[in-house]
């Protein structure tokens, strides 16, 4: 753990020192994608295109070796005010070997699709705080926690909150989320169905007319079947955020979080290492075309 935080923040403190001093920064902020693992309350103005590429990384399990990397392309349009679409499509990358419950596996695979749908119900620029509402729906064929075949449908309903704390200095965002998920195993043929709500909060300040630093904060609740079922385990998460405006047009957005605490149902450890994994990191780039 201290090797990877170690690496991550002397990533940050190149990046930094690295990053052009020629890129004014804007009066404000603009949310829509300064976060790692949460979403802003702006959508961009009518007629951007951009295209985006994130990469997710998930490591550590109860016990074993864990890792899965998720790379997701992703294109958005503002076809009106307020409104923005996303289409995305995600490969996906697993290298587990003695992990409690999940089988041994090394592949590379088509993971599935998603379509992300945001609109804005209130600017923070006109009132006191900033709010929008997303869906995103995706449909996949590889489990991303365990990487078996099937068919994996889910929902991600997002209520984001976002104002400035600080005006043009410090930003701070609220996301409230609920998460619906149905799988059915090929191999096993077994369906499940689960769901998770959770609460997330960060702040981030400008350092440099284009660099924000600052972290995030995430705590879920998961349960069996869509409805909040049975209680299956909980997590706390925290961690760095860094995001840089490198040009006019692109950008890129680092995080790392790590779970502080959590616990699974009918266990007694300070951490969930069954339904969430120890360490979470995530890299976005973008560009506008």
């Amino acid at each position: 753990m201290r090797i990877e935080a170690h690496t991550f923040w002397t990533v940050i403190a190149c990046a930094v020192a690295l990053a052009p001093a020629c890129v004014s920064a804007e009066e404000g902020f603009d949310t829509e994608h300064i976060f790692g693992f949460m979403i802003g309350t702006d959508v961009g103005n009518p007629g951007e295109r951009e295209f985006q590429s994130q990469t997710t990384g998930r490591f550590g399990k109860g016990g074993g070796a864990y890792r899965a990397l998720a790379q997701e392309v992703e294109v958005e349009v503002v076809p009106l005010p307020n409104f923005r679409i996303e289409l995305g499509a995600t490969a996906s990358l697993h290298d587990i070997t003695g992990v409690p419950d999940i089988d041994d596996r090394r592949q590379f695979n088509f993971q599935g699709a998603s379509l992300d749908l945001r609109y804005r119900l209130l600017d923070r620029e006109r009132a006191p705080f900033g709010l929008t509402i997303a869906t995103e729906l995706h449909g996949d064929r590889i489990d991303e926690t365990s990487g078996a075949k099937g068919r994996m449908y889910g929902t991600d309903f997002t209520l984001a909150f976002d104002r400035e704390l600080v005006p043009n200095f410090v930003i701070g965002a609220l996301n409230l989320v609920y998460q619906p998920e149905w799988a059915r195993v090929e191999v096993a043929g077994t369906s499940e169905k689960s769901s998770t709500i959770g609460a997330a909060f960060a702040a981030l300040a400008r350092v440099r007319p284009n660099v924000l630093l600052g972290g995030e904060m995430r705590y879920f609740r998961q349960y069996e079947g869509i409805g909040l079922g049975e209680f299956a385990g909980q997590a706390l998460f925290v961690g760095p955020t860094a995001y840089f405006q490198l040009s006019e047009k692109s950008r890129l957005t680092l995080s790392w979080n790590m779970q502080a605490w959590g616990r699974a149902a009918g266990s007694g450890g300070n951490l969930d290492l069954v339904n969430f994994e120890r360490h979470q990191a995530r890299l976005v780039f973008g560009v506008n075309f």
